[in-house]
């Protein structure tokens, strides 16, 4: 995925099935970040984590451990992630810690009764 692309609106509003190309855009961003599996392995381990190491927040040392990924390759994974609106990341120290972006999510469920969904 492109770093490029800016970041999703996440108010978007679907109102019929002739939606503009940006709000096509935004949908289609947020699908790329979706089809990876180790994105959605993140994903899930975001929102609902086992054995993380640094408390009740999810910080990239514990992807890191999950994934059995380099932090560059972690990192890049949730540089998309976050540019897809999908999750939210604040830097603390010297650490990231994420958290699932509900907002990005109810976009895709507003997105997906168009088209049969």
């Amino acid at each position: 995925m492109s770093p490029t692309v800016p970041l999703i609106q996440l108010d978007t509003e679907f109102e019929s099935a002739h939606l503009e190309q940006e709000q096509l855009d935004q949908v289609a961003w947020m699908f790329k970040a979706l089809s990876d599996p180790m994105r959605l392995k993140i994903l899930l381990f975001i929102f609902k984590p086992t054995g993380n190491c640094c408390g009740p927040e999810i910080c990239a040392c514990d992807l890191e451990t999950v994934t059995g990924l380099t932090q560059p390759t972690v990192s890049h994974h949730m540089k998309c992630l976050i540019s897809a609106g999908l999750v939210t990341g604040e830097k603390r120290g010297k650490w990231m810690y994420y958290q699932i972006n509900k907002k990005g999510f109810a976009l895709i469920q507003r997105f997906l009764p168009l088209v049969g969904g």
